[in-house]
C-alpha cells in the first residue's frame, strides 16, 4: 500500500522560506509523477507545483519565481522549497502521487495522497 508522509510545515512570517519534504513508500517513486497541492480554508484544493519522471516541472502562476519543486529518487523524496512566503500561501500543503509517465495539474488524477502539512504564514 503506498504511503506519502508531508513534513516542514510551520508558522513563519511574510518573506520568510520553508521547505516541506514528502517522504514515499510503497510505489515505484522513480516511475511517479509527484505533485504539490495546497486548501486554504473554505477553498478548493489547488495545484502549486507538479514533477514528473523525468523532471519536468510545473508552477501555478500565483508560486512561480519563489518556490522550488525537486525530488531525490535515491531517497523517494519530494520536496518543496518555498521563498518569500506570503499571507496568501496559507494552507494544508499536500503531497501526490501519479503512477504515471506525465503529471497533473488536476487533483483527481492523482492516486496516492499524503495527509498534508499546515503552513501558516503571518503578515
Amino acid at each position: 500500500q503506498a504511503q506519502l508522509v508531508e513534513s516542514g510545515g510551520g508558522l513563519v512570517q511574510a518573506g520568510g522560506s520553508l521547505k516541506l519534504s514528502c517522504a514515499a513508500s510503497g510505489l515505484t517513486f522513480g516511475s511517479s509523477a509527484m505533485g504539490w497541492f495546497r486548501q486554504a480554508p473554505g477553498k478548493e484544493r489547488e495545484v502549486v507545483s507538479t514533477i514528473n519522471r523525468f523532471g519536468t516541472t510545473y508552477y501555478a502562476d500565483s508560486v512561480k519565481g519563489r518556490f522550488t519543486i525537486s525530488r531525490d529518487n535515491d531517497k523517494n523524496t519530494l520536496y518543496l522549497q518555498m521563498n518569500g512566503l506570503k499571507p496568501e500561501d496559507t494552507a494544508v500543503y499536500y503531497c501526490a502521487a501519479r503512477p504515471q509517465r506525465f503529471a497533473s495539474v488536476q487533483a483527481n488524477e492523482y492516486d496516492y495522497w499524503g495527509q498534508g502539512t499546515q503552513v501558516t504564514v503571518s503578515s
